[in-house]
This record gives structure tokens, sequence and C-alpha cells, in this order.
């Protein structure tokens, strides 16, 4: 299968011949990639890595229209693989999305992670059977934010803030105006949105992927708050690799160990990313029909 400068060089040739020759090469090899696999393929893409800012790059309601123009006419009886590049979006969308999802293919979907998958988008790879993986992948945490601020750390802060003041009263004087920032519904909401992150996460991990474990529960559990676990992973974008991610817990296949297939979905990825890079393209949604629902600037 091509490399990145390989696939580079056939977008360039298929130029002189192609009105939009990034689309050709993708459908080609996202066909090749449906051929080796004989399952239904969708690839959903962000251009967070070379488009950043755009409003949109996030998952959000508006992607539901284009997983419903790539379902439409799949066959839903050979399950899913879904490539997921995404750094993560609205939780309540992403609910929405994997409920949608597995009303078509029940729990037969495969998560296919050929770079990176962060925050929600670990939530949707997580609502899968197994999560596909190389080395050079990563998932990432899952505690929320609000606007850049995560509400663990909000929490967190409190907490420090209430024992600091109740050990010695005069820490009030540095706390007071820290905490005078912070109303009480945006204190509340950091709370409920953490429980629902967490809760959530645990219940797609055990209805599917940890299903047929005897201690699904408390299994799901375990990965949800290493997830979920700020003091832990430090930072919002902290990447999670897959021996890490194994470690934990999840079913992670390792792309590495099946050679015909890394090449595939390392080509595929490759279309993609000179597609978001090279063209007013940010988001793409394409199955392997060469139905795709992108979004352009302008």
């Amino acid at each position: 299968m091509p490399n990145w400068q390989q696939v580079q060089e056939e977008i360039k040739a298929e130029q002189d011949g192609a009105p939009h020759p990034h689309n050709a090469i993708r459908e080609k090899y996202l066909r090749q990639l449906q051929k080796h696999t004989g399952r239904t393929v969708i690839a959903y893409y962000s251009g967070f890595l070379s488009k950043g800012g755009i409003e949109g790059l996030e998952i959000n309601d508006d992607d539901k229209n284009g997983f419903m123009m790539c379902i439409h006419e799949t066959d839903q009886s050979r399950g899913l693989d879904l490539l997921l590049h995404t750094p993560g979006g609205d939780v309540a969308a992403t609910e929405s999305r994997i409920y949608y999802l597995k009303q078509i293919y029940g729990r037969d979907i495969r998560a296919v992670i050929p770079q990176a998958a962060m925050s929600a988008g670990t939530i949707m790879a997580c609502a899968c059977k197994s999560i596909v993986m190389g080395k050079h992948s990563n998932l990432g945490p899952i505690d929320p934010q609000f606007g850049g601020i995560p509400a663990v750390g909000v929490i967190e802060e409190i907490e420090r803030a209430v024992e600091d003041i109740r050990r010695e009263e005069k820490y009030a004087i540095v706390w007071n105006p820290i905490l005078s920032r912070l109303t009480p519904s945006f204190v509340q909401q950091c709370h409920w949105a953490v429980e629902r992150a967490k809760e959530y996460s645990k219940e797609v991990l055990r209805d599917n992927m940890l299903a047929d474990k005897e201690n699904a529960e408390e299994l799901a559990s375990r990965i949800a708050d290493r997830l979920s676990d700020l003091s832990r992973n430090k930072a919002h974008n902290r990447h999670i690799h897959h021996q890490e991610a194994q470690e934990m817990g999840l079913n992670i296949e390792v792309l590495e160990e099946t050679p015909e297939l890394q090449d595939l979905v390392l080509t595929v990825h490759h279309c993609y990313m000179h597609t978001l890079v090279n063209t007013p393209a940010f988001k793409i949604i394409e199955n392997h029909k060469g139905r795709a629902w992108i979004k352009t600037i302008g």
C-alpha cells in the first residue's frame, strides 16, 4: 500500500484526469479497505490538526446528518468499522451518535483509530466492541471541559480551598478572590458534567465491550475512573497509547499484528490527511460506497 508521499504523488497524477482527485483516491482505498474486512466502513475525520480554531471541528449534532447519509443503503448485517479521527466535542451529541449507530448495527461496531480520538472521541471508541490501535495511535482523557477549563479541576480546587481554610483560616485571604469568580450554578454544572461523563462511559463499556465479562461492572467503573482522573492524567490532551489502554482493561486490537489491515488503514488515513491539509474541507464523514458528507471553509 502507498505511504504518505506515494499517496501525495498519486493525487497529483490524478489531477490531470479528475476534477476532484482527493475524493477519487480516498474512495479507491476505502473500497479496498471494505473489500478486505467485508464490513461496512465509515470514516469520521476532523481537520483539527491542520485547521484549528474553526467552528464545527468538534463532535456536534450537525454530524448526525452526515452519518444518516453514509448509513443509508449499507448492509447492516455486516457490522461497522468506524474510523475515528477527532478532538472530541459535545457529550450529548456523542451519546446521540452512539445510540443511533447501535440502533443500526447493534453491538457489532469496531472503532479504528488511525491517529487520535480524544475526549468524547474516546467515549465513542469505548462504546464499540473493540478498538483497533497502532503503536502511533492514541485515545485521551474524558474529563469534561468548559471553555478549556477542566470541570474536575474546578471541583478539586474548591475541595483544596475548603481543606486549606479549615486547617488555617489565614488561607481565606488567598482563596477568597479565586472562589468569588465561581458561581454556584457553574460549580453545579461541573459536578453534573463529571458525573455524567463517568456514568455514561461505564454504561457503554458495560453494555458492549465488557458485556461478556463476569466483572463487567467493576471493570467498567475502573476504566471510567482512570480515563477521567485529572490528578493522574494531568492534562486533557494527554495521549493514551495502546499498551496503557490494554492495561486499564479496554479490548484493544493491535494494528501491527495484521499487516494487510495496517497498510490499508494507514493509506486511507494518509488520503484523509492530504484532503484536510490541501483542500477547504475541515470535516469529512464518508462510507466505502462513495457517499461523502464534507464540510468546507467558506
